[in-house]
């Protein structure tokens, strides 16, 4: 008997650490997430419902009514924060959805060229790309100052400073972010299936609409996603290519924290804007389905 249980001593300790393997190899990502997502955030809406100020400090008092304040006086940057953030997330997908398309069927062998092609301009950081759109779209720049010249605009024309500017700058800093998650979407389609709908009589417009963009639809998602979280909070392209008329909500963030040391404020701002694109996200994954997005990823 003795020796019976030291044989099978050694199978249950395999069988434990089988089913302690999954819980350890995901407790550095799960440590990672409490320290560096979960604790912020409640010290955030620990934060947004304080009272004081910075020179004698701030104490919770569940000022609720901060959030109502936050609604009622900045309600305008976060209509116009969600307009241009789905602008541009529009014309992102209207911009890379060909090329990914155009890469992934008809790239060859130099595919991963046309990939680095597409990225080579993101190398440059954030902020210069944005600067030099800047003197793209002044007045009398490279381009408006050359068509000026030339007499195809007119001389009275002004393109920054206006949603067109945000909209652009917000559209081309994040082209990247759609066109790699359709790409990875589009090369996992298997080509015997485009070939069954081609024998089946289907042309190129239902091939297209009826297979290709049904099973590219999680790549999509994907793009939309990180395109439209990223552009909705953002603060350096209206800051550098609009004016007073175009001030998103993350400039308003930003004013409240490093100007006028306002942290309830700036805090409140941040859960509403957090938690409107959750619920965002959330009906957007329950109107067009969750499972090929789980695929995906």
């Amino acid at each position: 008997m003795e020796q019976h249980v030291r044989s099978d001593h050694p199978v249950l300790s395999l069988g434990l650490r089988k089913r302690l393997a999954p819980y350890l190899l995901s407790f550095p990502g799960g440590l990672w997430l409490l320290v560096f997502f979960l604790v912020p955030l409640v010290a955030i809406l620990s934060v947004s419902l304080q009272t004081g100020n910075p020179i004698k400090g701030y104490a919770l008092t569940w000022h609720f009514s901060e959030y109502v304040d936050a609604v009622r006086t900045y309600h305008a940057q976060f209509v116009r924060s969600f307009i241009y953030g789905s602008i541009s997330t529009v014309l992102s997908l209207v911009l890379m959805y060909p090329i990914a398309y155009w890469i992934a069927f008809y790239g060859g062998r130099h595919k991963s060229t046309y990939l680095l092609l597409v990225l080579l301009p993101f190398f440059v950081s954030f902020l210069i790309r944005t600067l030099a759109w800047q003197f793209i779209l002044a007045d009398q720049g490279i381009v408006l100052g050359t068509l000026k010249s030339w007499h195809f605009l007119p001389q009275s024309l002004h393109v920054l400073s206006t949603p067109y500017a945000v909209v652009a700058g917000l559209t081309y800093n994040e082209l990247p972010f759609m066109a790699l998650p359709i790409y990875v979407a589009l090369e996992k389609i298997d080509p015997s299936v485009i070939e069954a709908a081609a024998d089946l009589y289907a042309n190129r417009t239902q091939r297209f609409l009826r297979v290709i963009l049904p099973l590219s639809s999680a790549g999509v998602y994907a793009g939309i996603l990180l395109i439209f979280v990223t552009n909705t909070g953002d603060y350096v392209s209206a800051s550098l290519l609009g004016g007073p008329s175009t001030t998103m909500i993350g400039n308003i963030i930003q004013t409240q924290y490093l100007e006028n040391s306002n942290y309830p404020m700036a805090s409140a701002l941040s859960t509403i804007l957090m938690a409107a694109m959750l619920i965002g996200m959330y009906l957007y994954a329950r109107t067009f389905g969750t499972r090929s997005i789980e695929e995906f990823v």
